[in-house]
């Protein structure tokens, strides 16, 4: 995709929320359904179905997505996706280029061992190696406007409030 075929798919785009912002709000929504007899979910969206369930690390068998995998696989994939487009906008052509995601975890947090342990990730890396005929000035305005738009890295950084609720279902008829 050139400049100006990025421009033109998002002008439309850009001129309707200016004229409308509430139509730029959109809410993203997931499910996960819960298999009883293991600990682990069924997760189904509109590009794949796949279980998830406990890391190696803390009882899981290795053989189901991890959370704290898709984590990074998230942050890896909205950072590839918004290099690739801050990239065409500003016209630095990438031969090539990666995205690397690490997360530090101490498990004993997770598995109720030590208080003072955090439960979750405690430190993420996000690395790119590109190819490219740009300068450092280019390649630093590169970076600077991947992290500033990519949604899931500005999420972990200024995290939302978090609401979490639990609602009981009524009974099956018969149960």
């Amino acid at each position: 995709m050139t400049p100006e075929e990025l421009r033109q798919r998002q002008a439309p785009i850009k001129a309707r929320y200016r004229a409308e912002p509430a139509a730029a709000r959109q809410t993203f929504r997931t499910e996960a359904l819960l298999h009883p007899e293991k600990p682990s979910c069924r997760i189904e969206t509109r590009f794949a179905a796949f279980d998830a369930g406990l890391h190696p690390a803390a009882g899981g068998e290795g053989g189901e997505a991890c959370s704290g995998d898709m984590l990074l696989e998230a942050l890896a994939a909205c950072a590839g996706v918004t290099l690739n487009v801050v990239a065409t906008a500003t016209g630095v052509v990438l031969r090539t280029a990666r995205v690397i995601v690490e997360g530090e975890s101490d498990f004993r947090g997770t598995l109720g061992l030590a208080r003072d342990v955090p439960v979750g990730l405690s430190a993420l890396r996000l690395r790119f190696e590109v190819d490219a005929d740009a300068s450092d000035e280019q390649l630093a305005t590169l970076l600077k406007l991947t992290e500033r738009y990519c949604v899931i890295a500005q999420t972990l950084r200024e995290p939302p409030p978090l609401e979490v609720t639990l609602q009981r279902l009524a009974p099956l008829p018969g149960a």
